[in-house]
């Protein structure tokens, strides 16, 4: 749990103090010096791994930019070979031992972040190499780029020409820039105590117990995953881009209301930005995109979810899950006129709330059932679920008290419950092409810190803290 450990946040605060009294021109000094003490206080295995790759690709980045022709592909791809290679072998080499040839797993220590860098690191050499960027020339300015501590370990992933200035050229003390920050640090724990861990437990006890939990049971289960895994990893990225803040540095908003995507692929346009824009752009647009004919488009789907699967973890669940969504997307396409007729026989009208509302709905079902293999132990047992909640029929297991055998007491349901009608609230508003923070800011310094104090005591209160249980790790910090 680093990111909401008191270790951490005195590591925030120290290089906070330094990075304002420093000359400006010394400041992207303190980040990386602050880099260097996070990786010392957390990152104890894999660390040479790491800087492996950051030199790879240093080097790679200067040699494709003076290099032309033949020689400068054969850099480049020797470069990706080089900096995917450890990802692959750590990440993904136990699927081919333990699953496919049946023998034990390696041990391997994973170092910390490696698909979330592994990613950034390519992206970097793709651009220089496509001459989007030129490289940099100064080793620890490019290390402090592929080192920069609040987003290394769950992202955003973020790209050279939007990050590098920002680190390197120094940033002038921004009341406002801070005060966001702060704001967005304390809506990060707000997602991770209030929601995200208590909504573990139920998810936790359900999904670890079946069948002893079954029907309706693997429906709270589900639904509450879905609302688990969303808070948990907008609560990690919230924090990351609030610490960045509070230095200055705006980091790109990884989230954008999924749950209120209308289709599949509106859905992948709003969850996890950083890594659907690169699948788009390094993997998708690369292999032909949408140019060359419906066919060899969905081919193209398929074969980036195929990575996207791939990239989210070892296991035939997860490449299940990643095609699953590639092919929602292909059926979506193929049904489209066909729902429309539906949607005009049934006199829905195209722009009614009424239809917005069955795509919105029809959209959460999909994803949901898609994250419940990507839950399970293994495909089969996912499988096996989505097969239990849709032929065993026991609502009446609502009216009883065996919802509190699920490991919170009525009280915290309700908090969870309260918690999530917050979030909603909140996510609509946004919706609305409005921002609570922007309103909170402009109030009047009493009100303002007010609500900055209220929203503390809450989750320090209502929290998982609040009811003696221990924070859970970050589900993508697995990654």
């Amino acid at each position: 749990m680093i990111y909401i450990s008191l270790k951490y946040f005195v590591l925030v605060l120290a290089a906070l103090f330094l990075y304002y009294i420093f000359p400006i021109r010394f400041r992207w000094l303190i980040l990386l010096a602050a880099n260097i003490a996070f990786y010392a206080l957390f990152y104890k295995t894999g660390w040479w791994i790491f800087l492996g790759t950051i030199l790879i690709s240093y080097l790679v980045a200067l040699l494709t930019d003076k290099l032309s022709g033949a020689g400068k592909k054969a850099v480049f791809i020797l470069g990706i070979l080089g900096v995917v290679t450890p990802w692959f072998l750590i990440k993904n080499s136990n699927f081919v031992i333990n699953e496919i040839l049946g023998r034990e797993p390696i041990n391997w220590l994973v170092p910390m972040g490696i698909s979330f860098y592994t990613l950034q690191l390519i992206g970097y050499m793709a651009d220089v190499y496509m001459g989007k960027t030129g490289p940099e020339k100064n080793i620890a300015k490019f290390a402090l780029f592929a080192s920069f501590f609040p987003q290394i370990i769950q992202g955003p992933i973020p790209r050279y020409e939007n990050l590098s200035h920002q680190l390197t050229e120094g940033n002038r003390f921004d009341e406002e820039k801070v005060v966001k920050g702060f704001q967005l640090i304390i809506w990060g724990f707000f997602l991770k105590l209030v929601i995200a861990d208590k909504a573990a437990i139920i998810v936790n006890t359900v999904f670890d117990n079946y069948p002893a939990y079954s029907g309706a049971y693997i429906w709270i289960a589900s639904f509450l995953y879905s609302v688990q895994l969303y808070t948990d990893f907008l609560a990690c990225t919230t924090l990351a881009r609030g610490v960045s803040g509070l230095f200055g540095i705006r980091l790109e908003n990884n989230f954008e209301r999924p749950y209120f995507a209308t289709s599949i692929k509106d859905f992948w346009r709003r969850w996890h930005i950083s890594l659907s824009t690169w699948l788009r752009d390094y993997i998708y647009i690369p292999l032909g995109g949408n140019r060359k004919g419906k066919t060899r488009k969905n081919i193209n789907l398929f074969i980036t979810f195929f990575i996207s699967g791939l990239w989210h973890g070892a296991g035939f669940k997860f490449l299940v899950w990643g095609l699953l969504h590639a092919f929602y997307q292909v059926v979506g396409e193929l049904t489209f006129e066909l729902r429309e007729k539906i949607y005009s026989v049934c006199g829905i009208k195209p722009d009614s709330m009424k239809k917005k509302w069955i795509k919105q709905g029809g959209t959460f079902l999909l994803v949901n059932f898609a994250w419940i293999i990507f839950r399970a132990d293994t495909l089969r047992k996912g499988l096996e679920l989505i097969t239990n909640m849709i032929t065993e029929f026991n609502p009446w297991v609502l009216m009883n008290d065996r919802l509190f055998t699920l490991g919170l007491e009525w009280r915290e349901m309700v908090i969870l419950g309260i918690g999530i009608f917050i979030l909603h609230k909140v996510s609509k508003y946004q919706e609305e092409g409005k921002s609570v923070g922007e309103r909170i800011f402009t109030q009047p310094l009493l009100i303002r810190w007010g609500v900055y104090l209220a929203a503390i005591v809450g989750i320090i209160l209502f929290g998982t803290y609040g009811f003696g249980f221990d924070a859970q790790d970050f589900i993508y910090g697995g990654f």
